[in-house]
This record gives structure tokens, sequence and C-alpha cells, in this order.
């Protein structure tokens, strides 16, 4: 069905079925009171026919309120704890596209690494994968992470804690990297991951699947954490605990325009970003 049909068919089918309806009502109506027309018609029943159509018209209006309300995307916002159930629905796709920006992407790891994992006993009907994650640039000084100053305020710069949490990131990149080379080598699925660096503090947590779903959310930046009981407290944002709110590519327009302005910026952002250390080729 073409475009132009569709829209006529949304803007004049709710008029035709009311005229219909209508229509019943009054044919009804009339029967019952004048015999000639009832006489042709030759039916006893048409008061409570009539009546029946006027129920329906009355009603028409709710119910196609109703089922529309029952057609909107059932999730508005939804815990990143629950990110599992999104990739093993990304992953029901012949092709697999997934796309983060964030903070170390910790919770998003986890489920990829099992979910790659399996794709190595039963591809089913995945044939490529393509994993990209953008994370801060951990070589630069920076405010979050940081350690909490003297002050109880202040943030304080910290190499030590932010090479750490780089080294948690090399250690994503090089496990996800290492299973998406055996899923190509056995030829079933290509697969390629990879992690690049973007300039700032962790302040989005931006998950697209398949360029269709976008889950975006705020990382609680004065978020504070303390390693252990001697040390001391730093600014460090929790993923896990972020809410994602969610948008559709089988939304409405606006939902629809969410998903392609998420998409078009992390594919630019993308371009620009350079290569973490550990993936740079020192020329020999």
């Amino acid at each position: 069905m073409s475009e132009r049909m569709k829209q006529f068919q949304a803007r004049f089918e709710p008029l035709i079925t009311q005229i219909l309806l209508m229509t019943i009502f009054v044919v009804g109506v009339t029967a019952q009171f004048v015999k000639p027309v009832g006489d042709a018609l030759q039916d006893k029943a048409f008061l409570g026919g009539a009546l029946l159509s006027l129920v329906g018209y009355v009603l028409y209006d709710t119910v196609k309120d109703v089922a529309a309300s029952l057609r909107l995307p059932p999730l508005v916002q939804v815990e990143s704890r629950e990110l599992g159930g999104f990739v093993s629905e990304a992953f029901r796709a012949r092709e697999v596209e997934i796309r983060f920006l964030g903070y170390t992407g910790e919770t998003l790891y986890n489920e990829l690494y099992h979910r790659l994992e399996g794709l190595l006993e039963d591809p089913g009907p995945t044939r490529f994968v393509s994993v990209r994650v953008l994370i801060p640039d951990f070589g630069q000084p920076m405010t979050v992470p940081s350690r909490v100053g003297s002050d109880g305020v202040t943030p304080v710069d910290d190499p030590d804690y932010r090479k750490r949490l780089e080294l948690k990131c090399q250690e994503y990149d090089q496990y996800l990297s290492a299973i998406a080379e055996r899923l190509s080598s056995v030829g079933r699925v290509t697969a390629e991951c990879e992690y690049r660096l973007y300039p700032g503090i962790p302040r989005d947590k931006i998950c697209i699947f398949n360029r269709e779903l976008v889950l975006h959310g705020l990382y609680d930046v004065v978020n504070r954490t303390v390693l252990r009981s001697s040390d001391p407290e730093y600014y460090d944002p929790k993923g896990y605990r972020t809410d994602l709110n969610v948008w559709s590519r089988e939304g409405g327009e606006d939902s629809k325009a969410v998903v392609a302005t998420w998409n078009k910026h992390l594919d630019d952002l993308w371009s620009l970003a350079a290569l973490p250390g550990w993936r740079r080729v020192t020329p020999p």
C-alpha cells in the first residue's frame, strides 16, 4: 500500500465507520415507525439493532483511542540493569550493530561478552556483528572521574585512578576483540569490536541497537565512591544506576526524529574519535 493510500485510510476510515453506524441507526428507527420501510426490509428487530448501532457510534471514539494507546511503545524508561534484554533482542537480527557512548561500558560489556561467546556454539540468524564503544580519554586530566579534594567538594585530578579505569577498558576491548576474531575465523559470523576515545567527562550514557532503538540517560557525575576504607573519596559515576529513556523507530514521528539524531551524532563522534593508546601501532 502506498504512503498516500495509508494517509487517506487513516484520515477517512474512522469517518466512514461512524457514518455507517449512524446510517444503520437511522434506518432501523425509521423501519420501526414507518410501515412501508419496515415492510420493505421485512425485519421486526429494527429498534434493537438501531440501538446497538447507536451504542457502537458513541463508543467508537473511545475504543479507537484505547486501540491507539495500545500501539504506543510500552517502554518509556528502563534501568541499566535491563540492558541484557535489549542485547539479546538485537542479536535476533541478521546484521547486528551496537553503538555505545559512556563511561567504561562495563554494564554493556558483561552482556556482550556472553552473547558473543554464545555465537560460537549457535550463531542463529546472526551473520554480522559490529560493536563500537566510545569512552572518555582517560589519558587526559579530568574533573570526573577525580579525587574529592580536602575541602570535601573540589575535584582533584588523579592520574593513578584514571589509569586504573583505562586498564579496565583496555581489558574489555581486548576480550571483545578476541571473541570477534574467533567468530570471524570460524567463518559463520563476521564480527568486529572496537573502542575509541572522546574528550571530556562521562556525562551521557547512550546505547543504540541496530540503528532502530536508542537508550539515553545521564550519569550522576557527583556520585562518590571509596575503594577501601583507608582511601579518599572519588567522583565516580555508576553506570548500572543510570536510568535510560527509550526511543524507537516504531514510535511516533518525534521518536523517529530522536533516533535519527542520535545515530548521526554517534556516527560523527566516531569519525572524529581517536584510537586508544593500546590500539595504536608504533611504526618500526
